[in-house]
């Protein structure tokens, strides 16, 4: 009797798993993106990673009056995304880089702390869509006393140009991430 109950639950767990799989290769644009909308912040965040579409979606942003100040991440992305914003026309003291970190987990710890450094309270974050729901989640996570909201681009938005780019992998691989970053860092997706 408790066998025939625990296989119960065990394909019942099963089941839920998999309409989860599934529900997430079917509608990744509803699970991976979030865009917290028009919003003003002390400061944009423009992630690491990517080609030209974080810095083209920051500098539309900054312009759109969004926030008066714009930090770039990452090792390498930092310095050229700067050079874009600049050529977008963001003024180059509006722009500050931070510049070693090569996760998304370095990207929010660091510049959190030049966010707690400049006493600035709040932050948009500029990344690509399918990496919003993660990269927001971090940032919530390591700076709880401060607001972050997500602007994401819109970059390879339908799925007829996802082979075109490789979008597919990049999108299957953050669920892998999400899970990831949850079970080692304890950053909730949710």
């Amino acid at each position: 009797m408790k066998l025939r109950r625990w296989l119960k639950w065990a394909a019942l767990v099963f089941l839920s798993l998999l309409a989860l799989a599934l529900a997430a290769a079917c509608f990744p644009h509803q699970v991976l993106t979030v865009d917290s909308g028009p919003v003003q912040a002390d400061a944009l965040l423009v992630l690491g990673g990517g080609g030209i579409e974080r810095p083209a979606r920051a500098a539309e942003l900054f312009q759109a009056g969004a926030a008066p100040l714009v930090i770039c991440t990452g090792t390498g992305d930092a310095v050229s995304h700067r050079a874009f914003l600049i050529r977008a026309g963001v003024p180059a003291a509006d722009i500050l880089l931070e510049p070693k970190s090569l996760t998304t987990r370095e990207n929010a710890r660091f510049t959190i702390a030049m966010l707690h450094a400049a006493h600035l309270k709040s932050a948009i974050i500029v990344t690509t869509w399918y990496h919003s729901r993660r990269a927001l989640a971090c940032f919530q996570h390591y700076g709880p006393d401060l607001k972050f909201y997500s602007r994401p681009s819109y970059y390879d938005w339908p799925r007829s140009k996802w082979t075109i780019h490789g979008t597919a992998g990049f999108v299957r691989a953050e669920y892998f991430k999400m899970l990831g970053y949850w079970l080692l860092y304890g950053v909730c997706p949710l």
